[in-house]
């Protein structure tokens, strides 16, 4: 049977935007507050902007190439755009109709958004004293004509569109652009208080009205919103070098991409649209008509305003792991020596691992501390305990991988610094990116020389640590720990890889691994056995493992899916995917977490990892897939997937062709909402073994 013929699959860029509209639709759910409902909105502007600047960016690179290229589900680069176009369309259509039913409920809790035209008397006499003191200074606005060509806009700058006519002049209608300067004065602007309400006005709005004090002696014919999105992908030379150089090369380059998108008020006239898209090279079918604010990433740190705790999620603490909760900071060796340590994000607190190092870092017995970084806080306490540990004369390496997307910038500025604290920094390697978890912490004991080991599914980010879920552990296994040094040199030299112990390691034989996990639960099914698998990620991508998951169902293996994101396989198909379900759980923490289970006749396999099952992960990243062998952990790992496949409030079912419907709730189910229910239990277990 032909497992990877093109109808089994769906396009890559189409099921990530419906990952989009999932959140989106997050926004108009009742039972959520007003505010996390408008962050919805901002979170799906931010998503989409990315979207664009990078997926969207590549398909009309392939446009633009004519190379003959068809995708998993055999559409032409012309196809998926045009496939693109259409649901992006329609969501940013949605988005901006739940954007005015948001407002309009805002209001009636005393939320209001004014047009500046609306404003009288006292209110307006503020505005205009506001607009002159704060505004007047700081905007230039920039002529276009023979003498002055159209400026280079910065992607995803707002900027107005100004039509003008000289007062006693021929009539002739001039343009000029004048750009809105949201990073140095707040877009949104709170009027002086009237008693009853908290009214905003937004800053463009402001310079729409005040126009004419920048144009004097002209009559202002229009001043329209507009923003644009650029290509931001990065051209990195593969043989350079110098890839810090290079990549700090390319930094530039990316600000000055081609556009590949336009976002214009729908009250634009149409000369307005046809003089933006004839500029910028675009189509009309690349303009965004918007009704209402540009740009809704605003209302993201807008949703933090004071005063207001009513309509946000009731704040929740991250709990110390219930394994550590009777255990003194000190007594963190002794801990990790009797078994090894399970911490779930954000139910349980990231401190522990900020403090491991910290800890490692100024512990005279420890003798060197070996990372890998991808994504890292500019405050990071990581960062400067690292340092710390340089200073005290342990050996510090770290691998910096300042090739991670739209974290590039402060990559590198992280990097200068460990290096001038003495750290030996690796800028990862040629072709591939480093988004390995792992940190390895050599102390010297009375027994010899120990090593402990954390691996994890996200990052060393203590801000998104607190948004985002995922695992990790602590292990002093002196075989993970012999693969761990293993894996650092291949990083750090010419060491080639070794007979792994534990350690799955990617590009090396991680898809290897998943296909024969795979493989075992065909053949136990082909016994007789029950074969059961749940995978839980974050996208779906890789025709091979999709393939051998096909195979593995048309065999009798029950394959349940947990995958937030992009997944282009298609579940429910009859003789192919009839016993695979997939779903998606969208709630207040993003979902992160890599976790595999195979049953294995009862013996059960079960692992955590970095990697998503994608061609970038398996083939061109250095990746990790770690074993579970320790018993607690693995019931509670199994315990947990099982949970996420009860969820009736935050979970959505996948259908064969593609789209997805929320999982209902009966009205005899009990209520189940994963992230809810595991922070109760995190909460639930440190009480409990703290009463023990």
């Amino acid at each position: 049977m032909n497992f990877i013929d093109s109808r089994y699959f769906l396009n890559r860029e189409c099921t990530w935007l419906k990952f989009n509209q999932r959140v989106l639709q997050e926004s108009i759910v009742p039972a959520t507050p007003l505010l996390e409902r408008l962050r919805f909105i901002a979170i799906t502007s931010s998503n989409l902007d990315e979207f664009f600047m990078v997926r969207v960016a590549g398909v009309k690179h392939l446009i633009e190439s004519g190379v003959n290229h068809h995708d998993i589900a055999n559409l032409t680069p012309t196809e998926q755009l045009q496939a693109i176009t259409t649901l992006a369309q329609k969501q940013v259509e949605d988005q901006y109709a739940y954007l005015k039913d948001l407002l309009a409920d805002l209001e009636k809790q005393g939320i209001r958004f004014l047009p500046v035209a609306s404003l009288q008397d006292e209110r307006r006499s503020w505005l205009e004293d506001y607009f002159e003191r704060e505004i007047y200074p700081v905007v230039t606005p920039m002529a276009v004509d023979s003498s002055h060509p159209f400026p280079f806009l910065a992607s995803r700058s707002l900027n107005l569109s100004v039509l003008l006519r000289k007062k006693n002049g021929d009539g002739s209608v001039h343009s000029a652009i004048m750009p809105v300067p949201a990073a140095v004065i707040d877009r949104i602007i709170r009027l002086p208080d009237d008693g009853n309400t908290c009214d905003f006005i937004f800053l463009e709005d402001i310079l729409s009205n005040f126009a004419d004090h920048f144009f004097v002696g002209y009559e202002i014919l229009e001043a329209s919103a507009f923003r644009i999105t650029r290509d931001a992908d990065m051209d990195i030379d593969a043989e350079t070098e110098d890839l810090l150089s290079e990549v700090e090369k390319s930094l530039k380059k990316r600000r000055k991409g081609a556009a590949v998108r336009l976002e214009l008020a729908a009250t634009a006239s149409r000369m307005v649209r046809r003089q933006l898209t004839s500029t910028l090279m675009l189509d009309d079918t690349d303009v965004y008509s918007i009704k209402g604010p540009l740009d809704c990433r605003v209302f993201s740190k807008f949703c933090d305003i004071s005063g207001f705790d009513s309509l946000r999620y009731t704040p929740v603490t991250s709990q110390l792991p219930a394994e550590l909760a009777a255990s003194p900071r000190e007594d963190f060796w002794q801990a990790v020596t009797e078994h090894d340590i399970m911490v779930h994000h954000p139910y349980e607190t990231f401190d522990v691992v900020e403090d491991f190092i910290k800890m490692a870092a100024s512990d005279s017995q420890v003798l060197a501390i070996k990372q890998t970084l991808y994504r890292v806080s500019s405050k990071s306490p990581i960062i400067s305990a690292l340092a710390e540990a340089a200073e005290n004369g342990k050996q510090v390496t770290v691998l910096m991988e300042v090739k991670a997307r739209f974290d590039e910038a402060n990559n590198i500025l992280m990097a200068r610094r460990l290096e001038k604290a003495g750290c030996h920094v690796i800028y990862g390697f040629m072709g591939l990116k480093t988004h390995s978890k792992i940190t390895l912490v050599v102390r010297r004991e009375e027994e010899g020389i120990r090593r402990y080991i954390h691996l994890a599914t996200g990052n060393y980010n203590g801000s998104t640590a607190r948004i985002y879920t995922d695992v990790g552990i602590f292990t002093k296994n002196p075989l993970i720990g012999m693969d761990a040094s293993a894996f650092f040199n291949v990083l750090s030299g010419y060491s080639d890889p070794p007979v792994w112990n534990k350690l799955v390691v990617a590009p090396l034989n991680l898809r290897e691994r998943i296909v024969a996990e795979i493989n075992q639960e065909i053949n136990w099914t082909k016994k007789g056995e029950k074969g059961y698998i749940i995978a839980k990620m974050n996208s779906l991508l890789d025709k091979k493992v999709i393939a051998k998951l096909y195979e593995a169902s048309v065999a009798g293996v029950k394959i349940d899916l947990i995958i937030r994101g992009i997944c282009v396989l298609r579940p429910g198909l009859e003789k192919i995917s009839d016993n695979i379900t997939v779903r998606s759980i969208v709630g207040r923490f993003l979902e992160h977490s890599r976790i595999f289970y195979f049953r294995n006749g009862g013996h059960e396999d079960v692992f955590i990892s970095s990697a998503d099952w994608m061609p970038r992960n398996l083939n061109d990243r250095v990746e990790l897939m770690v074993p579970i062998e320790y018993e607690p952990h693995k019931k509670r790992l199994k315990g947990l997937l099982e949970l996420y496949l009860r969820d009736n409030q935050k979970a959505y079912a996948m259908l064969p062709d593609g789209s997805y419907q929320r999982v209902p709730c009966k009205s005899r189910d009990i209520p189940i909402n994963v992230q809810r229910d595991l922070q109760e239990q995190a909460e639930q277990a440190v009480a409990t073994h703290i009463s023990q």
